[in-house]
Formats: C-alpha cells, sequence, structure tokens
C-alpha cells in the first residue's frame, strides 16, 4: 500500500461542512484512485468491527455476514473474517474478541420477580434495548411475571427536531392503562425525548422535547398518586444541561452531570440522603417495598429514614427521564430555560437525591461522561459493572490487546492469504460506540503482523464532539498512517446511515453499498 497518501479524506469532510453537510448525517465520501474506487470490501477479505456498546451495530453487521440476508439486496457467499470487537448479538457468525462477561444476575426485575410482583416495562422503540435488555442485565429474557410494551417509534420524521414530543402520548397512554390495572405491582417507564432530541443542534427543539416530558410526567405521577402508589423519578444521565462548551459552541453530546432522584411515597415520614449514584436506585427501591437486598447489589439505599405506612406493600410507579441531567448553573443549561413546572414542583417538595452518573460510578474511566447503556444497567443492577470500554482500555494498558486471539486470527488470515484488512467504526474519543484509540491499537497490531493492506472505513457523529470534528478525527488517522506507512481511510459516512437499530434498512444499504461497491461522492486520491 503506497504510503504517500495526503490528508484527502479530511479535507473531503471539510468541504462537505462548507456545502452544509454535518458529521451526523454526512453522505457517504469514497476515496477513487486511477482504476476507481480503493480499499472496498471483497471476497475473503478481514474485518473487524471496532464498536462496543452493540445495538446499533448488528444491522450493519447482519447485511455483511448472514448467507441468508434478506433486507435488500447483498452479495452472498463474501466469506468474510468478520471480527467484532464486543457480541453484539448472539448467533451472528463472527469472532468475538471481548467476550460478554455474562449475564447480571439479581437484578432489580429479577428480585422483584421472586417475590411474586408483576411488572411492566413500557418505552418506545428507540430505547427498547435500553429498557428492556440492560435494565434487566444484559438479559434478553423477560423475567418470569414480566410485560413489555414497545411502543413503534415514528417513520415519517429523518431526524426527531421534526417531531420532538415522539411518541410520548402513546407511551403515557400505555402507562395510564397499567397504572389503572390492579394487577400490575410495578410499572417501569421510559421517556426518550430529552436524550434522543438533545443530540440534534435545535434549540427550540430540544426546549419542546424538555417540556412534553415534564408535561407527560406529570399526567401519569397525578394518575398513580390517585392510585395509591409509591413513585420514583430518576434519570440515566444528563445532556441538554449542559449544551454549551466554554467557547460557546453547541454540545450535542452526554454530560458528566449528576442526574436527579425524586421520591413521592405513601409513606409521609420518610427521608434521603442528599447524594448517591446510580447503583443506589435499586437498593432504594428494594428497601422501599421492604424486599431483602441480595449480597450481590453493593449499592446502598438512599433512604435514611421511614415512617408508617397505610398497607404493608404499595404498587409501584418507576420513571426514567432520558437523558435529563442536574446543573445549578443557567448559561447553556436548556432544563432551566424550559418550563418545568412538574418537575420544579417535586424537587421543590419531594424527597430527592442528586446521583453519580458518569465515570467511575457508572464503570467507566474516570472523567467519561455517562450514557444509556450504562446508565439503565446500574440502575437495574444495583452494583458497579465494569463496562466494555473500560475491559479493553484495560486491556491495551496491559498488552493484553496486542495478544487477543480473534484480533490475531483476523489479521493472520488476511496476511497468510494476501487479503486485506478492513477496520471499520466510530471516530470519536467521547463517543459510547468505540474509541479512535481502540483503532489506532488496531493500526499497532496491524503493523506488528506485517500486514501490507489496511483500510479504515470511518464513521462520524459528533455526539459531545465540537463543532467539525469528524474532519479533525479523520486527519488524525490520516496522519497516524502516513507516519507508520501502513493504513488508508477510504470511505467516510455519518452514523445516521450506518448505526441504525429501528430497521431503516435504506440507511444500511447506503452503507453497505459504500462499502462494498464503492457508492458515494468520489474523492479523488493525491499523492505527496
Amino acid at each position: 500500500m503506497p504510503s504517500d497518501h495526503l490528508y484527502v479524506m479530511s479535507d473531503a469532510v471539510r468541504m462537505a461542512y462548507r456545502a452544509g453537510e454535518e458529521d451526523e448525517t454526512l453522505k457517504p465520501r469514497v476515496l477513487f484512485g486511477g482504476n476507481g474506487p480503493v480499499g472496498r470490501i471483497k471476497k475473503g477479505d478481514s474485518v473487524i468491527f471496532y464498536n462496543i456498546r452493540g445495538e446499533r451495530e448488528i444491522e450493519l453487521t447482519r447485511s455483511l455476514v448472514e448467507e441468508g440476508f434478506h433486507e435488500f439486496v447483498a452479495d452472498r457467499g463474501m466469506g468474510l473474517h468478520f471480527t467484532t470487537m464486543i457480541e453484539y448479538q448472539k448467533g451472528l457468525p463472527v469472532e468475538v474478541a471481548f467476550q460478554p462477561e455474562g449475564v447480571i444476575r439479581e437484578t432489580l426485575g429479577e428480585v422483584l420477580s421472586s417475590h411474586g410482583l408483576r411488572q411492566v416495562k413500557i418505552t418506545e422503540a428507540e430505547k427498547a434495548v435500553h429498557v428492556l435488555y440492560f435494565l434487566n442485565g444484559k438479559n434478553e429474557d423477560p423475567v418470569p411475571g414480566e410485560d413489555r410494551i414497545i411502543v413503534p417509534t415514528r417513520k415519517d420524521v429523518a431526524l426527531f427536531d421534526e417531531a420532538p414530543e415522539m411518541s410520548i402520548l402513546a407511551i403515557t397512554e400505555s402507562v395510564i392503562g397499567k397504572i389503572r390495572d390492579p394487577a400490575c405491582d410495578a410499572v417501569f417507564v421510559n421517556f426518550p425525548n430529552v436524550d434522543v432530541v438533545g443530540h440534534i443542534e435545535n434549540e427550540d427543539a430540544v426546549i419542546a422535547a424538555v417540556e412534553a416530558v415534564d408535561f407527560h410526567a406529570g399526567r401519569i405521577i397525578e394518575e398513580a398518586e390517585r392510585a395509591g402508589l409509591d413513585i420514583v423519578v430518576t434519570a440515566d444521565h444528563g445532556t441538554v444541561e449542559k449544551w454549551l462548551y466554554p467557547d460557546g459552541a453547541v454540545d450535542t453530546g452526554h454530560t458528566d452531570s449528576p442526574v436527579p432522584f425524586i421520591l413521592i411515597s405513601t409513606d409521609s415520614g420518610i427521608s434521603l440522603r442528599e447524594e448517591g449514584e446510580l447503583a443506589d436506585v435499586a437498593p432504594t427501591i428494594l428497601d422501599l417495598l421492604d424486599i431483602p437486598q441480595p449480597a450481590v447489589m453493593t449499592g446502598r439505599s438512599l433512604i435514611e429514614k421511614k415512617g408508617a405506612r397505610s398497607r404493608t406493600r404499595p404498587r409501584l410507579l418507576f420513571i426514567i427521564l432520558d437523558g435529563w441531567g442536574l446543573s445549578d448553573k443557567s448559561a447553556g443549561n436548556l432544563i432551566s430555560r424550559a418550563k418545568t413546572p412538574v418537575m420544579d414542583h417535586l424537587w421543590n417538595g419531594c424527597a430527592h437525591a442528586s446521583l453519580k452518573a458518569s465515570g467511575e460510578a457508572v464503570g467507566l474511566p474516570e472523567g467519561t461522561v455517562g450514557n444509556s447503556e450504562v446508565g439503565h444497567l446500574h440502575i437495574g443492577a444495583g452494583r458497579r459493572v465494569y463496562s466494555d470500554r473500560a475491559r479493553i482500555d484495560r486491556a491495551i494498558a496491559e498488552g493484553s490487546f496486542f495478544t487477543n486471539a480473534a484480533f490475531l486470527k483476523a489479521m493472520r488470515a488476511a496476511r497468510d492469504k494476501g487479503r486485506a484488512l478492513h477496520l471499520m467504526g466510530i471516530v470519536s474519543f467521547f463517543s459510547s460506540h468505540g474509541s479512535v484509540n481502540h483503532l489506532f491499537a488496531l493500526m499497532d497490531l496491524a503493523l506488528r503482523e506485517g500486514l501490507k493492506e489496511v483500510y479504515v472505513h470511518a464513521m462520524l457523529g459528533r455526539r459531545g464532539e465540537q463543532p467539525e470534528s469528524g474532519a479533525n478525527y479523520i486527519e488524525m488517522i490520516e496522519k497516524k498512517s502516513r507516519e507508520s506507512s501502513l493504513g488508508q481511510v477510504v470511505s467516510v459516512i455519518g452514523r445516521y446511515w450506518s448505526m441504525d437499530r429501528e430497521e431503516n434498512w435504506d440507511r444500511i444499504e447506503k452503507t453497505y453499498r459504500m462499502l462494498v461497491y464503492g457508492e458515494g461522492d468520489p474523492v479523488k486520491e493525491r499523492r505527496a
């Protein structure tokens, strides 16, 4: 592979910015040489999809590896040696570099089930994986006595700033129906609007999303109070309470802010300690319901004192306001700018606490912002759980990353058969879906293993990033490639097209055709 290529792809992304495009929805750019597109995925090649989390990676992976794939026309018999950083889904015909550490047992849902409580989990499809999988300790199957209501995510809008209310009305109606059902002991609901809309640079839409969540939370709380339920309100991480960077640029990513915990109890004498972390939520709920806390739950109940109850065990409404962080600063705080009479009343008039929802408190490296995956996982698990990111970072630091059997198998298959190695994934330091440091470690390993053809297929998404950060990341990769005389960025696309989880197969097909056929805006290869 020539080692004298210039920074052509980063230049192309900057030109796209000038034309009005942005990272998240960037249309595919493909490197072209004298013989057409460079670095296409071909039969027999090795591919490493280095993203983590996994729920947004399943669809693209399926299109490249499943022989019976039928969602759109895809090549059969590619025979790719395909490796994923973590397990995206059981049964995918891929090698997995970092195997799952197993389902987390004795979660909040399991403990409630073991004590005979019937529960329901309600959200819309956009957040289904978090409420059904991560909240249940990475267990895909419902526990005994668990019902699930997933409201369809709207397909009539391209981005949710066009409809910041999303499907919140249908969620609310489903919740009210379950509150009125005396056979349902615990109702779990996730309102996704603040997180989902908060990732879009549209201030008015974000404020509308915050206000919609506040209003609909008020509706279901009123219904629950009439029915005599205890009510817990919390969040999984922060987002729009820190809408601006210090220089005034918009920050559409997650934050390191704490989140609220509010308790409305039929026990009028109850009180809470002021601070905790997400792992304390499950122990608190069990304490509230007078259910013993399992020994594996190392979180601590927030309840400091109880009073007298009118009945032995209340029913429960548990509300997760996805992305609703706490900040005492008004500058750049879109939650404080929105009209939130319900949350204002609850915070000022009910027992409440502030919970850590980022960094080590949720199993992430210190200083790392929170995300929906680890947020829901820790809420349900009631203990700290080390994230895949922390495991991988530790493996790089300790050196075991470079002896990982799955990576070595993929790279040696490419080297020994004279095939190309493709490294595919998000390019970011801050994304919960992966780190450019993981890509760099793979490039270092490929150099050690003596590979000749290494192609990088980059996905961009400005969540928690400075404006035009995508081009800067691409330039960093191009610089590293040039310095090591190995690797070349051959395609770039926005994560909107490549990291879908709602079966928007037209988006995945666009990415597939970029990777395999070289379809996209051509970027002419240049030499020094």
